[in-house]
């Protein structure tokens, strides 16, 4: 199936999970039960979708690695993640005004009701005939479109590098599902006289030019001389390092400006991660990036299950919000350490005898 093609079935089921559970982004209960089964059917319902629609980035990955060439891909794929950002605003946004006047049910049907719009302007005007045709007989046919090609898979996983950059991966996930889930309980809970819309818009309006920023700032630096991967674990610490002084910030302040402000800055520092770790598994394995992208994808939303129930276990047992933050800073440093000792850029998909020196 092309990556076109892909890209469109994904939308789909990411709006049943929606319309059915809810999405992470929308207000989250009190974290007061939560280690409870509820919870862990909660958190489990609410990932289960970014599993269903995780074929999204592994196409986009693949899609960038073949057609945009190495010093365009950072800005190109940061263009690109702002529109997840901008997602992210909208629906929360909205959403916090739709909670306060409709009832919680109305975020998710606005949510859902979006996802159809957008599926139904990509199938008018953005997805060919001919990729819609195959898409459709490999579903109802079970039938191979085009011979799958052969990845080597003993070859990459003998490289330190692809496991520094599944690592980086994870972490980068893991601390960025922890933020958005409890970040909107963690303002209710701290400042319970804030106003949903701010908390819920500011550290993703700020988000959307700060991913195409990183991107742009990564390919500048490449053209101007420097070496690929000195770029990209640049933009790691700026997306796990950085990142993470702000949201430890987060668990010292009894300010609520200071802590929008903190926490704008982590989700804003965040984004560079998509110039770093994101564009590298394509420096890595251009051939096979989907594939890659795809084991470092599932090892990320694995982790970010994990550490959002751990997140929640970790308040009812201390009571205190500092944990979380602290726990976020452990992960991505984590991480951002794997990176930088371990990480290269030289492709590591060609054959020992073509493998770039």
């Amino acid at each position: 199936m092309s990556p076109k093609a892909q890209l469109f079935w994904s939308l789909q089921p990411s709006e049943v999970m929606e319309r059915r559970h809810g999405h992470p982004l929308d207000s989250q209960p009190e974290p007061k039960r939560c280690p409870g089964p509820h919870w862990l059917s909660l958190g489990t319902q609410q990932h289960h979708s970014l599993f269903i629609s995780g074929v999204y980035f592994p196409a986009l990955a693949s899609l960038l690695s073949q057609r945009v060439p190495e010093r365009e891909r950072a800005f190109t794929y940061g263009t690109v993640g702002a529109g997840s950002q901008f997602g992210t605003l909208v629906t929360g946004g909205i959403g916090s005004v739709l909670l306060d006047w409709c009832g919680w049910q109305s975020v998710f049907y606005f949510s859902g009701g979006l996802t159809l719009l957008w599926v139904y302007y990509v199938y008018r005007y953005l997805l060919n005939e001919k990729d819609l045709d195959l898409a459709l007989d490999v579903l109802t046919q079970d039938l191979p479109m085009v011979r799958p090609s052969r990845v080597p898979w003993r070859q990459l996983f003998r490289k330190p590098s692809v496991w520094a950059a599944i690592c980086s991966q994870l972490s980068s996930a893991c601390s960025f599902f922890i933020l958005l889930s409890w970040l909107p309980t963690f303002f209710k809970e701290t400042f319970p006289h804030s106003k949903g819309w701010v908390f819920n818009v500011v550290p993703w309006l700020l988000a959307i030019p700060a991913s195409p920023f990183s991107g742009f700032l990564s390919d500048r630096l490449i053209s101007q001389g420097y070496r690929v991967i000195t770029v990209r674990k640049f933009m790691q610490v700026m997306g796990l390092g950085l990142s993470s002084i702000f949201a430890l910030c987060l668990g010292h302040t009894t300010s609520f400006l200071k802590a929008v402000v903190f926490a704008s800055a982590s989700i804003g520092l965040q984004t560079f991660n998509q110039s770093g770790i994101s564009v590298n598994i394509q420096d890595l394995a251009p051939s096979c990036a989907g594939f890659l992208f795809g084991v470092a994808n599932t090892a990320g939303a694995l982790a970010g299950v994990i550490g959002v129930y751990l997140s929640g276990y970790l308040i009812e047992a201390t009571g205190s919000w500092t944990c979380i933050f602290d726990l976020v800073a452990i992960i991505s440093n984590l991480g951002l350490g794997t990176f930088l000792v371990f990480g290269k850029a030289q492709r590591v998909d060609l054959t020992p005898d073509h493998e770039d020196l």
